[in-house]
């Protein structure tokens, strides 16, 4: 679920590692991964097109291919879709196993709506366009050519590298959520995962030269609930002031004018401190003053200075639904409003819903619809910054390292709620102007899809290549 990445929207400096020189070209590497870009972009893995499990054994068939083991190549069927974990094994003296993540499925697209066929890999003006084409297909395909070209060339890891490829994250989750539950034994004693579908880097509008690459490092908990008032109701003719409009309406008053407390962790600090360095000066001050000495008195100025930054500095509650009564002549009997939540990574969903209850009064219900883990933010390890790094600089040297805290949510909320800290690394560079994700005609560049290659190639070099 790869979004918009600016959500901070300045440069800034992370001071970790050096340059490392890119590697030079491979056109093998890159005529595999347009192959394999082109043949998955071509399946309606969406919910509607039902080809993921399909999928998952063309992948699977190129795998077993490529030299990899039957049995390191697992495919787990889940209902109407199934995930795919490839286990590329190491000698073990790095240590715990890395887990590489993305997903297969996409959302679902329509013909007449799009500009070209969005189940067909288009090349056009500098771009790749396809349904999933940055949504998560470029990762794959780029995930899968880097596993086979390595295991071509006969590199072995420092330690167990293992592919994690959903099959549902736009949808149900259910794929993750059963890997992480009943086949755990497939994922290893992972030290930490990094996910393709989080994170990335910005193109200046203004002449398309790189800005900034985000990690994204945390995420934000989703959580939907609804807040129903209830009533005997009666003629219309005859009003009575215990209506349930009246009580949900005044409940939705008293959550509109509440903010939850100000907070901050690691990520949402050193983004700040990045954002004081190139932000407007009223704005840049209130942000280095936050990041200095963190305090809900500076974090409430912060946000008078910036509106837009309430995401980055506490939960979000807002209602996004409203249905009342079952007819025009009629009190209501039921009012409902359904609420949603963005929770900031550490607080419990079920603190939130009884703040909510105590706004909503006696009158109103407050029931969670949602069932998503609250989680932690990922640690901030100089080892694995400096791995980025060292990927990021080969192709763009000197661009500012930026953590980021998602509003919104990929699979890596389950592994952070199993445990398994996360990192969101994605590949892409692109401009916010270019990203259609989940929209019409979405695209890719055709520079930043081949440059993904030196990308995660670096990156495991880094982590699980020889000292």
């Amino acid at each position: 679920m790869r979004k918009m990445l600016a959500a901070l929207g300045f440069g800034l400096a992370l001071s970790v590692g050096g340059a490392a020189h890119a590697q030079t070209d491979n056109p093998a590497a890159r005529s595999t991964a347009r192959e394999i870009f082109a043949h998955i972009v071509a399946m309606d893995t969406s919910i509607n097109g039902l080809q993921t499990p399909a999928m998952a054994q063309f992948l699977a068939q190129r795998f077993r291919a490529g030299g990899f083991a039957p049995e390191d190549v697992t495919i787990v069927p889940v209902e109407n879709t199934a995930a795919l974990v490839v286990r590329y094994r190491g000698d073990g003296t790095g240590g715990r196993p890395i887990l590489l993540l993305g997903h297969m499925d996409v959302v679902t697209a329509v013909r007449s709506d799009w500009e070209r066929d969005p189940f067909t890999l288009v090349e056009e003006n500098g771009f790749f366009f396809g349904r999933g084409a940055s949504d998560n297909k470029a990762g794959i395909a780029l995930l899968t050519t880097t596993f086979l070209q390595l295991r071509a060339e006969g590199f072995t890891p420092t330690r167990d590298l293992i592919l994690v490829f959903s099959g549902d994250e736009e949808t149900t989750t259910l794929s993750t959520r059963t890997l992480l539950r009943d086949h755990r034994q497939l994922l290893g004693d992972a030290e930490f995962a990094l996910n393709s579908d989080g994170g990335g880097g910005d193109l200046r509008e203004s002449d398309g030269a790189p800005s900034a690459y985000y990690i994204q490092t945390a995420e934000k908990t989703f959580a939907t609930f609804t807040l129903t008032a209830r009533n005997p109701g009666g003629h219309s003719s005859a009003p009575r002031p215990d209506n349930a409009i009246f009580d949900l309406t005044e409940a939705i008053t008293r959550l509109r004018a509440y903010a939850f407390p100000v907070m901050w962790n690691e990520t949402t600090l050193a983004s700040f401190r990045a954002g004081a360095t190139a932000a407007p000066a009223p704005l840049a001050a209130a942000l280095r003053r936050f990041a200095e000495r963190p305090s809900a008195q500076r974090g409430e100025a912060l946000q008078a200075q910036a509106p837009t930054m309430a995401g980055q500095l506490r939960t979000t509650c807002v209602p996004t639904r409203l249905a009342a009564g079952h007819a025009d002549n009629a009190l209501p009997q039921s009012a409902v409003a359904t609420v949603n939540c963005r929770i900031f990574p550490g607080v419990a969903v079920n603190e939130v819903q009884a703040q909510l209850q105590r706004l909503a009064g006696a009158q109103v219900e407050v029931t969670l619809r949602s069932d998503l883990p609250a989680t932690d933010a990922s640690p901030l390890r100089p080892d694995i910054l400096e791995a980025i790094a060292t990927a990021v600089h080969a192709r763009h040297p000197g661009v500012p390292l930026i953590p980021m805290m998602a509003p919104y949510y990929t699979d890596g909320m389950f592994y952070r709620a199993a445990g398994i800290p996360t990192y969101g690394v994605g590949e892409i560079f692109m401009k916010n102007s270019d990203a259609f994700a989940h929209g019409l005609n979405e695209r890719v560049p055709v520079e930043a899809f081949y440059n993904g290659l030196d990308h995660w190639r670096l990156l495991i070099g880094a982590l699980a290549g020889p000292r």
